[in-house]
């Protein structure tokens, strides 16, 4: 038992909900932030859009965990403003803020010039996203006001994967297991994502989750 506050926006969504479950499994009080229907195990409900949030709505949080996700082309640049407008909410706030990344912006050289998104074997379907993602990582360090921190997966997310409970903390590079696997579930994602929430040990830093 926890006497953490956290938020988790986009709860229905697949990776929003497996940090929900993660988050209420230990015993934290969880507000699910959702446009319609609650569909998770949250104590209590938000019913509003992510834009139409204020810093009154989420002044009562210990953590705001962003799991807002865009798959369609035009709907890409929403990345970008959806966390502009949660950051800008939560400027000079205690409030810490944990962003659901993407692995696309994962640097592939220790000088941090190269990401995994760039490299010739990336799936040029994931491109756009992971570009615009990677764009949304670079604007998120210039805020120096906002607690954050960037929670990045593994290359291979598995959405229906099993929760093992356990996986590796990684920094800001691509790496795998000892098997030289680059993979994590969802659920084990999640475990990562709370136990950070709980910590708040990487505040203005991005983080890296692979399974074992």
């Amino acid at each position: 038992m926890t006497d953490l506050a956290m938020a988790v926006v986009a709860a229905n969504g697949k990776v929003g909900s497996a940090v929900v479950r993660e988050a209420v499994g230990r015993g934290i009080d969880v507000t699910a932030v959702v446009r319609h229907q609650n569909t998770t195990p949250a104590q209590h409900v938000l019913i509003k859009d992510l834009f139409d949030l204020t810093a009154a709505d989420l002044k009562p949080f210990d953590v705001v965990v962003d799991a807002f996700g865009a798959f369609k082309l035009e709907e890409l640049p929403e990345h970008m403003t959806s966390l502009k407008h949660l950051a800008d909410a939560l400027s000079y706030s205690k409030t810490r803020l944990l962003v659901v990344g993407g692995a696309g912006s994962l640097y592939i050289n220790p000088e941090h010039t190269q990401e995994l998104k760039d490299t010739p074997d990336f799936p040029q379907a994931a491109y756009p996203l992971s570009k615009i993602m990677s764009r949304s990582l670079e604007q998120l360090r210039l805020r120096e006001e906002v607690r954050w921190t960037y929670v990045s997966p593994a290359a291979n997310f598995v959405a229906d994967g099993p929760r093992t409970g356990k996986y590796l903390l990684r920094g800001e590079e691509y790496s795998t297991n000892e098997n030289g696997e680059s993979t994590i579930s969802y659920a084990d994602y999640a475990i990562g994502m709370v136990d950070e929430a709980v910590s708040g040990d990487h505040i203005h830093q991005r983080i890296s989750l692979i399974g074992e």
